[in-house]
């Protein structure tokens, strides 16, 4: 039987609240133990070890956070009895978790990261389910070289491009144009497609201990949004995502600000508000190329990586390689 390390953060799944209600509750109150006593067959799939490094609302994470999960997860899979692990997050920022995972792991384990949109309290509480799910794929062999994955729902998909699609249905994750990477019946584990983007122990990300990223905002354009917040973010960022319309679209306005501000050294990436499609350089847009096109990547998710290449090189050609590779 292999064994699965199960590292808690908190999240809905940890959450309590009115008995039976799936509203009005407090994420993060249970310890991981807790949760994994509602599960008995559990302990028939995997031997469990578990590891609970905090206890919060996933709206509470940030990078200090990222950086201690990820380090964290790189000493315990060099235990060589360790044959996978299993995260418990909250779903609110749980897209951009999983991407930074997907980025800084150094392993070929599978890793799983999992959570709940009910409360452990609610009736029919989907945490519990999906946590049984999380530890059988890890525990699958052919989830080895997978890079991290989610698994909600019954639903495989990839770190890279997990997102959440609804705040309310349990059935809250989708992974946009791509389809998922496969599907689970119980305990059964199938897989029908994978990332082909560099992850996990491919990455360049992943070889290092971080100890602290490079400060990187986003800022959302919509009809008559005013240059200055441009402005105002290059003074404590290096860089920033723009979340443009259409193909990562903005006013001539917008248009100004960005090349004199990437004069000055400040780092631009192009990204949309749409949710479906990709964003390519544009010559009617950005005609110097300052901009660096985020692809199929969400705002928040080009910030992770932009984050981590900064942290790398500030030099513009290496960093739009970055994004192609990634």
């Amino acid at each position: 039987m292999k064994t699965i390390a199960i590292i808690a953060t908190g999240g809905t799944i940890a959450g309590t609240g009115q008995e039976g209600k799936a509203v009005a509750y407090h994420a993060g109150e249970m310890n991981i133990d807790e949760v994994i006593q509602s599960i008995p067959m559990i302990n028939q799939v995997a031997h469990i070890k578990e590891y609970q490094i905090m206890n919060v609302d996933s709206n509470e994470m940030n990078p200090s956070k990222w950086i201690t999960l990820a380090n964290t997860i790189n000493d315990i899979v060099k235990d060589d009895e360790i044959d996978g692990i299993v995260i418990t997050h909250g779903t609110d920022t749980l897209d951009e978790t999983s991407y930074f995972l997907t980025l800084t792991l150094n392993t070929s384990k599978p890793i799983v990261i999992t959570g709940a949109m009910r409360p452990a309290t609610a009736t029919s509480a989907d945490g519990p389910y999906n946590l049984y799910q999380a530890v059988c794929l890890a525990a699958c062999e052919e989830a080895r070289e997978q890079g991290v994955m989610g698994l909600f729902s019954s639903t495989i998909y990839s770190g890279r491009d997990i997102q959440k699609v609804n705040n309310y249905k349990i059935d809250a994750f989708d992974q946009k144009d791509f389809g998922c990477l496969g599907y689970m019946q119980d305990d059964e584990v199938y897989f029908f497609s994978r990332s082909f983007k560099i992850h996990t122990f491919q990455s360049g990300f992943s070889q290092n201990k971080l100890e602290s990223l490079p400060e990187v905002a986003i800022a959302y354009f919509y009809a008559g949004a005013s240059s200055q917040i441009l402005y105002d973010m290059a003074r404590n960022h290096q860089g920033i995502v723009i979340v443009g319309s259409g193909n990562g679209n903005y006013s001539q306005e917008w248009l100004k600000a960005i090349n004199e501000l990437s004069l000055k050294g400040i780092v631009f990436v192009r990204a949309s508000r749409v949710s479906h499609g990709i964003v390519f350089d544009d010559e009617i847009f950005d005609p110097q190329q300052y901009c660096i096109a985020a692809n199929t990547l969400s705002a928040q998710k080009a910030r992770v990586l932009l984050m981590l290449a900064l942290s790398h090189t500030q030099d513009h050609q290496e960093i739009e390689n970055i994004f192609n590779a990634y």
